[in-house]
């Protein structure tokens, strides 16, 4: 029988924990170095106890509050489904977003940035998340497996353009952040809109 600190995590197991990193970092309670490392940590962890030590020195998981009418949700999260938030929407300054065994559409392209920088962060497990970023952002791209395309290199920015930075992480999965002028539908290998073409 295996000892108590050497059974294997389950994939469940290792979500939760990412869930509780996300929550954290959103809270304040760990710095940027602090949840990259430890987010790489949680998707690759082995055993119950390497997640255990990741979490030791934050608080039991708490629900997410409730957005006040008005103010656009922090958070979005679907387990074995599709997530997709595209047209006229609101993008808070800092917005967090976990798909597990599932798809992700974030589309960018007709929505109200709320602050000059933005910052996505994003889990995809066992999933493919695609961001689609207007013409006249400045996109920063980092995390673990983070793919970026579809950009135009020539297209000018002034100094200050709004800036999105996608803060990706994903485990067996994919994070693909694209955009560029005059784009419509997204590129070849992205999501598109269910029920669309």
């Amino acid at each position: 029988m295996a000892e108590p600190d050497s059974v294997r995590a389950s994939d469940s197991e290792r979500d939760a924990a990412a869930s509780r990193l996300q929550a954290a970092f959103a809270e304040g309670r760990l710095d940027d170095a602090e949840f990259d490392e430890r987010m790489r940590a949680a998707l690759t962890a082995r055993t119950r106890t390497d997640l255990a030590l990741l979490t030791t020195d934050l608080p039991a998981a708490a629900p997410a509050p409730v957005p006040d009418a008005g103010q656009p949700g922090r958070f979005a999260v679907t387990f074995k489904s599709s997530l997709r938030r595209a047209g006229r929407w609101r993008v808070p300054e800092r917005l967090t977003t976990v798909v597990y065994k599932g798809e992700g559409l974030l589309d960018l392209r007709a929505a109200e940035l709320t602050a000059p920088v933005t910052t996505i962060s994003t889990v995809a497990y066992k999933s493919r998340i695609d961001i689609l970023v207007p013409p006249g952002v400045r996109v920063e791209a980092a995390g673990l497996s983070v793919s970026t395309g579809g950009a135009d290199p020539q297209a000018p920015l002034s100094h200050n353009a709004p800036v999105v930075h996608v803060r990706g992480y994903s485990y067996k999965g994919t994070v693909e952040v694209a955009g560029g002028p005059g784009r419509t539908e997204p590129a070849r290998g992205e999501l598109s809109p269910h029920g669309e073409n």
